[in-house]
């Protein structure tokens, strides 16, 4: 595994839009900077407890059925391709739906509900930890590195919530071609 690849996809996957970063940036401009917050805190406990479970999970069955690493690979990696489908033809000047009644629990709620992050959660660790790494403090140190690139992630789009949304439809094709191509490269730096 390399670090880099690693890092790379966790922020990546993290930061590029999807459905908690989207109501992030939208309880910022609609509730402010304090309710974007305590929903983020939510979503972060929610996202390290995610990540939690998949790491006793697959280190359950990385010892039973160690043939799973390449179908969690496999699927991680078509993820990873339709997510950068997905961020290419993402249109942001469509009307999004607001957040009303962003809370920490509806923050630590989504994340449960949020393909994405419970896609991500299940196939980050069997990609990137456990082929190289099994013993328990380095897995949970791995969880918690994750959880806290999760966390700064949600910190962007609540810290510039606000301006990403003019930024990305003023440049919406050129920035939705740079993380899709920085998906697609995390997809095959898997398999490297």
């Amino acid at each position: 595994m390399t670090t880099l690849s690693f890092i790379l996809y966790c922020f990546i996957v993290t930061v590029t839009p999807g459905p908690t970063n989207i109501v992030i940036v939208s309880v910022v401009q609609n509730n402010g900077v304090h309710q974007a917050l305590r929903y983020t805190y939510g979503a972060t406990i929610a996202f390290g407890l995610l990540l939690t479970a998949s790491a006793i999970f697959n280190t359950l069955f990385m010892h039973a059925l160690p043939k799973i690493l390449f179908f969690m690979q496999l699927v991680g990696s078509l993820y990873m391709l339709y997510l950068a489908y997905q961020v290419y033809k993402m249109d942001l000047s469509k009307k999004q739906t607001t957040a009303k009644h962003a809370s920490f629990l509806s923050g630590f709620l989504m994340q449960f509900l949020n393909p994405k992050v419970v896609l991500f959660t299940m196939t980050v660790i069997p990609s990137f930890i456990l082929p190289y790494y099994v013993d328990p403090t380095t897995v949970s140190l791995s969880v918690l590195g994750i959880t806290f690139i999760g966390f700064l992630a949600f910190l962007l789009w609540v810290g510039f919530g606000a301006m990403f949304k003019e930024l990305f439809r003023t440049y919406q094709k050129t920035t939705n071609l740079i993380m899709a191509l920085f998906l697609v490269y995390a997809a095959i730096m898997i398999w490297v």
